[in-house]
């Protein structure tokens, strides 16, 4: 148990520096997509960000998620052929909602 909140509470600072860098909310944005609980490659993500109305190009949007995935640990990433699919990590979906509600 107490691994498990050391965790947690590594992965939650680890979230508040990368979310204190974002300053066009793309990041929050990227990660409250993933608490709806879909799955998403890259191009998924790189559309729906388009829509919103960010300018981004998709080599960003692929490190960026990369990033999320190397760093902070909380994506799943399921590797298949063509696309990589990314899913948030049930584990971490309430302590990614707790710092975006302060956020």
């Amino acid at each position: 148990m107490v691994i498990l909140n050391q965790t947690n509470n590594q992965v939650k600072e680890r979230l508040i520096k990368y979310l204190r860098k974002d300053e066009t909310n793309l990041r929050k944005t990227v990660l409250q997509m993933f608490l709806v609980g879909e799955i998403y490659t890259t191009n998924d993500i790189y559309n729906n960000l388009m829509q919103q109305g960010f300018d981004l190009n998709y080599r960003g949007v692929s490190a960026m998620v990369g990033l999320m995935n190397t760093r902070l640990g909380i994506l799943r990433v399921d590797v298949t052929r063509e696309h990589n699919h990314y899913s948030l990590k049930d584990d971490f979906k309430e302590i990614v909602q707790t710092v975006l509600d302060n956020f």
